[in-house]
C-alpha cells in the first residue's frame, strides 16, 4: 500500500531540527508532511503506542499506514517525500548510498549535541525562527 502522508517528529528544542523543519516546509512535497514536535501532547495523541522518549533522541517519521522510520531511514523517507529530492533518496537507499546517509545522520547528531552545550543547560535551546 502506498504511503499517503508522513508525520515527522522533530525536537522543537533543537535549533538544527527547527531549521530543518522550516526547510522541509519550503520544499514541494509529493507526499504531505506533518511536522509535529517530538514528545508533545499532539505526538502522544497521534501515536499512543510509540516510545516518545526515543523520538527526542533521534528523528522519527511515521507513515499513515503505521510505518515507523528512525535515524537515516527517517531522513531518506523525508527526502523521498520531496519532489526535488526523490532521486537522491532513491540513491541513499541503495547499498552505495546507505553509508553516506548514516554518516550524515551521525554528523548531524554530533552537531546537535554540540548545540545543546552550556547555552542549553536547562534542556531548552532557543529555536531560530523561519529563515528569511
Amino acid at each position: 500500500m502506498p504511503v499517503g502522508r508522513l508525520t515527522v517528529l522533530y525536537d522543537a528544542d533543537c535549533p538544527l531540527c527547527v531549521h530543518l523543519r522550516h526547510w522541509l516546509l519550503r520544499q514541494r512535497q509529493l507526499v504531505p508532511l506533518d511536522l509535529v514536535p517530538a514528545g508533545s501532547q499532539e505526538a502522544g495523541r497521534r501515536f499512543p503506542d510509540l516510545d516518545h522518549t526515543s523520538t527526542l533522541r533521534e528523528i522519527t517519521v511515521v507513515g499513515d499506514r503505521g510505518q515507523v522510520y528512525r535515524g537515516a531511514s527517517a531522513w531518506i523517507v523525508c527526502l523521498w517525500a520531496l519532489a526535488d529530492h526523490r532521486p537522491r533518496a532513491h540513491w541513499l537507499a541503495t547499498p552505495a548510498g546507505q553509508p553516506f546517509a548514516r554518516m550524515t545522520v551521525l554528523a548531524a547528531a554530533k552537531w546537535r549535541e554540540a548545540l545543546k552545550g552550556p547555552a542549553c543547560e536547562d534542556g531548552h535551546c532557543e529555536a531560530p525562527g523561519p529563515p528569511g
